[in-house]
């Protein structure tokens, strides 16, 4: 890619490429949760703690109305733990009940589901009054694709296999999972696709893979992404590469357009990690390989794409 023609390039890709889309199948699913949720005492809504506000899809809380919500920070562990703190605190203070969670080693599962038994506590003694004793919670859980939804289902129902279809929104028949004595789980896939209101929600996603490499050229993506982190997270990038504050400094100093400055803090990355092609020049798909697949898979520490807004 011509440097002097990056930025130009990377706004025109981004804008033209058609991301902006609705799978038929969403229909179909929207309308079976809308079903489904007369059933339902407690939506969880499953976000990916790296992204909360990318990995929400705007058309739920119209879904499901004045159903009680519990929203899991689900892959809390892939999160910086301050930024963590940081949400949980904020959602508190919109009137949500927000728990950090990690499917696959259990972290807040429980706590979960105790905050589950608690927001049904007041219906639940209407109904002992009135003499209905022994129904059980039931609860629907809804997320976007890759937020860790059939992990999460398997975890809190304590089975190995969430039995759900192939593709979101290809629903099995119908069935009550008995998660506790008194909490029941609605195994269906109530699967959400996203609405990319920006560009930067698009990226988000496809930082963390929601959005196929496949979908936006993987070198732009990796560009922003590095540009995040150089911004955000600069020992992080100091860490890994082995590249100096010094040497990052020293190109920035550089009489040359920032983006210019990204790509060659890339290249460098790029010489370090001997991602070099004939002639000597980097080869710019695979950095992006090596600074997504890094991120993807935490070498490139706990990181937060999303602060909390001011």
């Amino acid at each position: 890619m011509n440097k002097n023609n990056q930025k130009n390039n990377q706004e025109k890709s981004l804008t033209s490429v058609g991301i902006n889309w609705y799978p038929g199948h969403m229909v179909k699913t929207k309308r079976q949760i809308i079903e489904d949720l007369k059933l339902i005492d407690v939506v969880i809504e499953l976000l990916d703690a790296r992204i909360p506000i990318a990995s929400q899809n705007p058309d739920l809380k119209q879904i499901i109305g004045n159903t009680k919500k519990i929203i899991a920070l689900n892959k809390c562990d892939l999160s910086n733990e301050i930024e963590n703190k940081k949400w949980v605190n904020y959602l508190k203070k919109q009137g949500q009940t927000a728990v950090l969670t990690n499917a696959n080693t259990g972290i807040g599962i429980q706590e979960l589901l105790n905050e589950v038994e608690k927001i049904m506590e007041e219906n639940l003694e209407k109904q002992a009054s009135k003499g209905r004793i022994g129904r059980a919670i039931r609860i629907m859980i809804l997320g976007i694709p890759n937020v860790g939804k059939s992990s999460f289902i398997n975890r809190i129902a304590k089975r190995t296999s969430a039995g759900v279809g192939n593709k979101p929104g290809v629903t099995k028949q119908k069935q009550w999972v008995r998660v506790s004595n008194n909490i029941e789980l609605l195994d269906t896939p109530g699967v959400l696709w996203p609405k990319f209101e920006n560009q930067e929600i698009a990226l988000h996603l496809s930082y963390i893979g929601t959005i196929k490499d496949d979908i936006l050229e993987k070198t732009e993506i990796a560009f922003y992404l590095l540009k995040f982190l150089i911004e955000n997270y600069i020992q992080n990038i100091v860490e890994r590469y082995k590249i100096t504050e010094e040497t990052i400094n020293s190109i920035k100093n550089r009489n040359i357009s920032y983006n210019e400055q990204i790509m060659e803090i890339m290249y460098e990355i790029g010489k370090k990690r001997g991602a070099i092609v004939s002639g000597g020049k980097v080869d710019e798909e695979k950095v992006a390989n090596i600074i997504l697949e890094d991120f993807r898979t935490q070498k490139l520490g706990k990181i937060t794409l999303e602060k909390v807004p001011e």
